[in-house]
């Protein structure tokens, strides 16, 4: 295929919509999976498939091969700016020509905080490769309730969260992905840092609330201590890295401090950012 777009994580949360997206706006596209076999629904005439691994560098030659665009995405992992950035050199080996990364809201500001320090490393590794960029810097994921949440929530009709009554933007992944698939697809975009949020800050209180109404029964939002969520992070099996970076950015939430609204996802778009009464319905299976 020509003008072929490489799609990292093809088949997570984001990397699937953005399949999705560029599908539609008629892009021919390669996803990048693990396993050809598991990933085989993405398949068709406007998608082939690449076996790909992070941690086998072998699989990069023959993913971005012929490759003219690349959306980069990797799950959040203690070496993340590591991986990324040898994925960066990977799509300049391969005459990559446009790099659109997944990064996070306020990457640019300094000092930040752990998370954003990792993607704000990853994005000068791009633009001192003289490929062409563009970072969507997304806040929160509304999709993290329902994927981080969504057992609590059926089982004992309550979510647990340290983060207070902190406001946060939360945006549906569905409008990070259309944001990144307009700047795969369309002219305009080179060079640009877009911070994409839902349409407004809520509160997790807001939250329970709407859950509530969508399911038909009260939900409870509960603030947990900083200690409590901690020791749930680790019986996971989470790095302390990551558990750290977490706890970090759910004390930025509780703050205030990701609160801000922006208009930038139907500035890109043409189209309203998703309210999360509309992804409340939308992944009620999740809740009930």
């Amino acid at each position: 295929m020509t003008n072929t777009i490489l799609v990292l994580g093809a088949t997570g949360n984001v990397g699937s919509q953005v399949v999705k997206g560029l599908v539609e706006a008629g892009a021919n596209v390669r996803a990048a999976v693990r396993s050809l076999q598991k990933a085989a629904a993405l398949k068709s005439d406007k998608v082939s498939l690449a076996e790909f691994d992070t941690e086998k560098p072998e699989t990069f030659d023959t993913t971005f091969a012929d490759v003219e665009k690349v959306f980069l995405i990797t799950t959040l992992i203690p070496n993340l700016v590591e991986v990324q950035t040898n994925l960066v050199a990977a799509a300049k080996k391969a005459g990559v020509k446009h790099i659109v990364k997944l990064s996070g809201m306020g990457a640019e500001i300094e000092p930040g905080v752990t998370m954003t320090r990792w993607h704000r490393a990853v994005e000068k590794a791009i633009e001192a490769s003289g490929m062409s960029y563009t970072f969507v810097r997304p806040n929160g994921f509304m999709q993290n309730y329902s994927n981080f949440s969504g057992q609590t929530i059926k089982a004992q009709n309550a979510f647990y969260l340290p983060m207070g009554d902190g406001k946060v933007s939360h945006i549906d992944v569905r409008d990070i992905a259309s944001v990144a698939a307009v700047a795969l697809t369309q002219d305009g975009h080179a060079g640009k840092a877009y911070e994409v949020t839902g349409p407004t800050a809520i509160s997790n209180a807001e939250i329970a609330e709407i859950i509530s109404t969508v399911v038909g029964r009260k939900i409870d939002s509960v603030d947990v201590p900083e200690d409590t969520a901690r020791q749930e992070m680790q019986k996971s099996g989470m790095p302390d890295s990551l558990v750290d970076a977490n706890l970090e950015l759910y004390g930025i939430y509780k703050a205030g401090y990701a609160a801000e609204v922006t208009s930038v996802v139907e500035q890109v778009t043409g189209k309203k950012a998703i309210s999360f009464e509309q992804f409340a319905q939308d992944s009620v299976a999740a809740f009930k």
